[in-house]
């Protein structure tokens, strides 16, 4: 009698096939949920920031009109994320009343300079916005934490910011200043990211394995600026920035209602991302 042989798949394999490609049918569902997710989570971000960056433009269109002097300082850790906070506020800001500082080391003649001369000229005129990434609070963290200055030039800069601060504000310039603030593991993560992203070339600092080499005296340092250069016509305001997107969002609307005018109608900030400085006991990154 003739036997016909199977030629095809058992019904084990088949099974086994059939589960398998049931468990990838589960898989993909799954990723596309998940992709869904963080796509609300975006397309939320996106919306919100959108919402800003028109509120911004209004508001500068009100500082414009009142010839108002309008000073943001950024000042944090390497990578808590100044440059992308700075982007997103400038992205629609007018070109013309709208100038981003970041100042290089500085040369042998300003040096010899008075400390805080090489900052003046680019102060804000009426009706400008000026966003200084890195100020003269260079002398209290940098310089101080790697020698670049005497500590007797530290000790005068600490007793001389808030009266050259309210200088400034007495001559009708609105000073608003915020210390970003980063964890150590956030901090690593970020360096590492830079040094292996082609895009952030410009981004990599022969001063970034430093930042977490000497961590513990630069929170000393942080800690010692707050205390002493926090006074009331120029506050500190501390950010909380290990979550980005929610950092970024949360200054534009602490810059927003700082300034004022159509900036008044923004949200309140999160109070457990954005906090004074007088009031951050316990909550810096250690």
């Amino acid at each position: 009698m003739h036997v016909r042989r199977r030629t095809g798949p058992g019904p084990h394999v088949a099974t086994v096939a059939m589960i398998a490609q049931h468990d990838c049918n589960i898989a993909a569902v799954g990723r596309q949920a998940h992709a869904v997710r963080m796509g609300k989570k975006t397309d939320a971000y996106e919306a919100e920031l959108e919402r800003l960056q028109i509120l911004l433009v209004e508001t500068q269109a009100w500082t414009i009109e009142t010839g108002a002097k309008t000073l943001i300082v950024f000042e944090g850790r390497d990578s808590a994320g100044k440059d992308g906070a700075i982007k997103r506020i400038t992205e629609h800001m007018a070109l013309r009343q709208t100038r981003v500082v970041a100042l290089p080391k500085p040369t042998e003649r300003e040096t010899g300079q008075w400390y805080f001369q090489r900052y003046v000229p680019h102060l804000p005129a009426e009706g400008e916005t000026v966003l200084f990434n890195r100020s003269w609070y260079n002398r209290a963290g940098v310089e101080r934490v790697m020698g670049f200055c005497e500590p007797g030039q530290y000790a005068q800069f600490l007793k001389d910011a808030p009266h050259f601060e309210r200088m400034l504000a007495d001559g009708g310039i609105n000073i608003i200043k915020l210390w970003l603030d980063i964890t150590r593991a956030e901090q690593a993560e970020r360096l590492a990211a830079r040094v292996a992203d082609p895009l952030k070339r410009f981004k990599v600092s022969s001063l970034d394995a430093e930042a977490q080499e000497r961590w513990d005296a630069y929170s000393t340092a942080r800690d010692r600026m707050l205390d002493q250069t926090d006074h009331r016509t120029a506050p500190w305001t501390v950010v909380a920035t290990d979550h980005k997107k929610t950092a970024r969002l949360n200054i534009i609307r602490h810059i927003l209602r700082t300034i004022g005018g159509p900036g008044a109608a923004a949200d309140k900030p999160d109070p457990d991302v954005v906090f004074p400085a007088a009031k951050s006991g316990g909550r810096l990154a250690a």
